[in-house]
């Protein structure tokens, strides 16, 4: 008979994820529309999501989302003093990836994929490449 062992730390890592996006939201200013759209969420799942009595599972495609949003904000504290870093997603952006749209904006369009160009681009910018 074989034994199957259920990954407990993965619900763990969910509510970790989570906690750590609302405070983000809540430093970038974001309002409930960009947080559900960055993390890919309706915005009822995301005031519920919040809680910290969630009890939904997050997809794949949603768990990298926060990671990588959570990784630009480490970035964007590193390269900018406040209040650019909290301030820098909601600002209009002449860089190559935004065509003078607002980084939340470009990011909630182009989806996880966008999400982790604008992450390689903000840390390219941090470590001078």
């Amino acid at each position: 008979m074989e034994t199957v062992v259920l990954d407990r730390a993965a619900p763990d890592r969910q509510g970790v994820a989570l906690k750590a996006f609302a405070r983000i939201a809540d430093a970038w200013s974001l309002t409930q529309r960009e947080a559900a759209g960055l993390a890919d969420m309706s915005e009822s799942t995301w005031k519920r999501a919040k809680k910290p009595a969630f009890a939904g599972d997050l997809t794949h495609d949603q768990m990298l989302r926060l990671s990588a949003l959570i990784g630009l904000y480490k970035s964007l504290e590193l390269y900018f003093s406040e209040p650019i870093s909290h301030q820098w997603v909601r600002l209009p952006n002449r860089g190559p990836e935004f065509d003078g749209a607002r980084p939340v904006e470009a990011m909630i369009a182009g989806g996880l994929p966008k999400i982790l160009r604008v992450r390689a681009y903000v840390d390219a910018l941090r470590g001078g490449a």
